[in-house]
């Protein structure tokens, strides 16, 4: 019989412990969920802030002093590079046709961006025109 209570001490000793621990763990969890989320929301507006100061220097390029060409003579296409620049247009004297990427803060080229750039150091541009006629 003195087994017996034991066993039931013992069982719900277990059960109070199982129950304390469950509630103990449940508090923490919320707690490092509400750390977590606040976090992210952090980070993400961060990341926010800072895609669009980027989008906003890369408009802006042209009227800023590092930028080299006069602002008449681009051409903001915004994707795959920022800027054409036919530096001489405004003049009536193009000189040269410049591609130019537009980069901000931390921000490096990206692997397209990269590719474009071997393609104009390497030579491989060319004109072409495109005439349209009516048939016939």
């Amino acid at each position: 019989m003195e087994a017996l209570w034991l066993l039931l001490g013992f069982l719900l000793g277990l059960g109070v412990s199982y129950l304390f621990l469950l509630a103990l763990f449940r508090s923490k969890l919320e707690r490092w969920k509400l750390e977590v989320e606040e976090t992210l929301r952090k980070e993400a507006l961060e990341r926010s802030r800072a895609v669009l100061k980027g989008r906003i220097g890369e408009q802006m390029a042209p009227l800023l002093p590092q930028f080299k060409y006069e602002p008449s003579d681009a051409r903001f296409i915004g994707s795959p590079v920022d800027y054409v620049v036919f530096e001489g247009h405004s003049r009536g004297e193009p000189r040269e046709v410049v591609f130019l990427e537009v980069k901000t803060g931390r921000s490096v080229l990206t692997p397209v961006e990269r590719k474009i750039k071997e393609v104009v150091e390497g030579g491989r541009v060319r004109w072409e025109t495109l005439e349209l006629r009516p048939e016939g």
